[in-house]
């Protein structure tokens, strides 16, 4: 008879348990007195409102204009976001961006150091775009000079470090190609009728055509493309929203031989591909690539459909996206063995035609418009995207494929992958390796490859790599075996019926890494969430010692027992749920009844969906958890206030690597949507122990009272490894509160 086995442990959150606030209002020493501030911010204003008093009359629709106010890095936190000094000054945030600044003073008393260099260090923080008419800055300029306690708001100005215009030029990146009329990515600050019609007409006066039927508007953002000449760059960039213009990209070629790279030394591999019933047809799976050749795939597994007002097929796409599905229903193809039975049927959506071929610049909006389409009608459970625009994320601005595809999976319904791209050959140094869009986004899991499927891996070298923008600094998530020259991946070729075609590319590893997530829902039921999924895949993937940069949490187990077992000595347990904005709540750890001995390590990962702002990059995620760990019920600490009434907090969570003082000193890390940590302790210092969660709530960088709950999930590990029956005692002692999640379908059994 087969050993029993340990499945995970679900309905964690039967342990959870709402919790009071107890913690004390937040106090900042400020940096400067207010009348140091008016003096330092009164002639920054009046050059400001100069330059906004020069723009064109049209450059400034109903006499709007922005300007930008950074903020001292000291008041980052959304409790001193200026809310109030804005109201009064009849100004409105539109967005902001991240700044490194020397500030003249710091809120804290030098350092030794730093009194001998007269000087204090860079700190990370925000611009904050305002837009306001040009009288009201005007109004402030002429103001400021005179301000007193009494003034309204006046205590928020010594939170200001510095108040400017933006000049054109530094509103236009660098255009990448010598063209001397380039298609241009033009970012408005506001999508507002009056802001788009305006800037047609001012563009109109230089002989400029704006096709406005082709924008995008995410989150307030307006993404334009329009073509001008490089001689009306700034004079284009001086219409008063205009946020920033860059080249417009190319979308990432689908060409499997050209782009993956073909194997070409691989031995032919014959296969045979049958007609079969997948193991769960009710999941609603989508695959938005080149399109399928028609033949090759089993109708009963594959929709080949297409987008709307699309032109005729590419082969080479076609082929692309038959390794895309492919890799999704089999992984990569096995050598002398039956293909594993597909876990559910998939929906291709061509979205690419001769004319994207042809001008891929030009069908960039146009393609993601044509999956937004489809998405926005049909409620998917799983997404996965190999495709997107060939262009590195920065951290200073959002593109429109991540804003658009973080905003509409916000709700946590669908789990995404995103292939992180095959750059990561080139220059690291200059950013050119970094991870393509979408895979920057936080609602959904970005992809990486692994070299290998077995042991001894590393990423593979075109895999492109981190960081991420913060927050979501871990990119990519995970990697997936991609394949490589010596391991190629396997998929049905479409030249050569009844033969599989040896490649390579992070494209294949993210429907990989989701045909795991689509096994776990398959075998144990929609008891699982996709931010559960998510979670899981992150939990149980492995760095190998490997760096977070280029592997980011790590890489996943290459089947789906084992992301649904427990080994010997260990126990997982599943938590899912929501979280309210503003509220507490206390998630206990289940250990045995009686007790551990010796070490005892815990792991934990969050993962949680939430809003975005895409015109916030640096405030971008609308939701943070600040997560307590406390291992001892009965331990309290002191405080300035007396005793604690809450048990004493150990660290857990931090962003090392990628954590600068600065990043740890402002919190970062509560805007994570993923975190992960393993912490090893000695077993008589936990008594009931818990994590402690606090969802905080934020809009364009201030409060926001009008949060929604997001759904999360919590996974977390309990290993001893001296003690075999740990599973047992812990689901002997919760019996009536945790179940083991059983598949409702039999695992095959493997061969070896």
């Amino acid at each position: 008879m087969p050993e029993a086995k340990n499945y995970l442990l679900g309905h964690g959150e039967r342990l959870t348990e709402r919790r009071e606030h107890t913690g004390r209002p937040m106090e900042k020493a400020a940096p400067y007195t207010l009348t140091e501030a008016r003096l330092r911010l009164a002639p920054r204003l009046t050059e400001a409102v100069k330059e906004i008093a020069e723009l064109p009359e049209d450059a400034c629709p109903h006499n709007e204009s922005v300007a930008v106010v950074t903020i001292h890095p000291s008041y980052l936190a959304k409790t001193f976001f200026p809310t109030g000094l804005f109201r009064s000054l009849h100004l409105e945030p539109v967005g902001s961006r991240p700044r490194q600044v020397r500030p003249e003073k710091g809120a804290k008393k030098p350092t030794k150091k730093q009194r001998e260099e007269e000087v204090l260090p860079t700190s990370p923080t925000a611009d904050v775009f305002v837009m306001g008419t040009r009288r009201a800055f005007q109004r402030w300029a002429q103001s400021v000079p005179q301000w007193s306690d009494e003034i309204e708001a006046a205590e928020e100005l010594i939170r200001i470090e510095d108040v400017r215009f933006v000049p054109p030029a530094e509103r236009i990146r660098p255009m990448r190609s010598h063209d001397q009329n380039p298609l241009l990515e033009v970012v408005l600050h506001r999508s507002d009728q009056y802001v788009i019609e305006g800037f047609e007409q001012y563009l109109r006066e230089f002989g400029v055509r704006v096709d406005l039927d082709r924008r995008i508007s995410v989150r307030g953002l307006c993404f334009l493309p329009v073509r001008v000449p490089v001689e009306l760059h700034e004079e284009m960039a001086k219409f008063s929203f205009l946020r920033v213009a860059r080249e417009m990209p190319q979308l990432r070629e689908l060409r499997p031989v050209a782009w993956s790279g073909v194997i070409r030394s691989a031995s032919p591999l014959k296969i045979d591909i049958p007609e079969t019933e997948p193991l769960n047809p009710d999941l609603r799976v989508a695959i938005f690539d080149g399109g399928i050749p028609a033949g090759i795939l089993p109708a009963s597994l594959v929709r080949r459909k297409r987008a709307k007002n699309l032109g005729s097929a590419v082969p080479e796409s076609e082929a692309h996206g038959l390794a895309v599905t492919s890799a999704l229903l089999y992984g990569s193809l096995p050598h002398g063995a039956p293909l594993p039975a597909p876990f559910t049927t998939v929906d291709h959506y061509r979205v690419i035609d001769q004319n994207t071929i042809r001008d891929p610049q030009g069908h960039y909006f146009e393609i993601l418009n044509r999956i937004m389409d489809v998405l926005r009608q049909n409620p998917f459970d799983f997404v996965n995207l190999s495709l997107g625009p060939d262009l590195p994320i920065e951290d200073d601005e959002v593109h429109v494929w991540t804003a658009s595809l973080d905003d509409h999976f916000s709700t946590g319904t669908a789990l995404v992958t995103v292939a992180a791209g095959n750059t990561g050959e080139d220059d690291w140094d200059s950013g050119n390796a970094r991870i393509q869009s979408p895979a920057d986004g936080v609602n959904i899991l970005s992809v990486g490859a692994s070299d290998m499927p077995g042991t001894n891996w590393k990423r593979a070298g075109y895999s492109s790599v981190g960081p991420g923008r913060s927050p979501g600094i871990v990119k990519p998530d995970i990697l997936a075996f991609g394949g490589s020259r010596a391991h190629p991946f396997w998929v049905p070729d479409a030249g050569r019926p009844g033969y599989a075609l040896a490649i390579q590319g992070t494209s294949f590893a993210a429907p990989a890494a989701l045909r795991m997530a689509i096994g776990i829902r398959a075998y144990l039921g929609s008891v699982i969430t996709p931010i559960a999924l998510k979670a899981l895949l992150i939990h149980h993937s492995e760095d190998c010692g490997h760096a977070q940069r280029e592997v980011g949490w790590g890489r996943i187990p290459p089947d789906v027992e084992q992301l649904i077992t427990c080994p010997n000595g260990s126990a997982h347990v599943l938590y899912q749920g929501v979280l309210e904005p503003g509220k507490y709540l206390r998630a206990r750890i289940p250990l045995p009844a009686d007790g551990l001995a010796g070490n005892v390590t815990i792991t934990a990962t969050f993962c949680y969906a939430t809003e975005v702002d895409p015109q916030d990059p640096l405030n971008y995620t609308r939701a943070g958890l600040d997560i307590a760990f406390r291992p001892d019920k009965d331990r309290f600490g002191e405080s300035e206030y007396g005793q604690s009434k809450e048990p004493k907090t150990k660290a857990f969570y931090s962003l090392k690597p990628y954590a600068t003082e600065e990043e740890l000193r402002r919190d970062a890390h509560k805007w994570e949507p993923c975190l992960k940590a393993s912490k090893s302790l000695r077993a008589s210092s936990l008594n009931n122990p818990a994590f402690d969660i606090h969802y905080n709530a934020r809009r364009e960088g201030g409060k926001y009272d009008e949060a929604k709950p997001i759904p999360y999930a919590l996974v977390v590990t309990i290993t001893a490894k001296h003690m075999k029956e740990l599973y047992n005692k812990i689901a002997q002692r919760y019996r009536t509160q945790l179940e083991p999640l059983r598949p409702v379908l039999q695992i095959p059994i493997r061969s070896s």
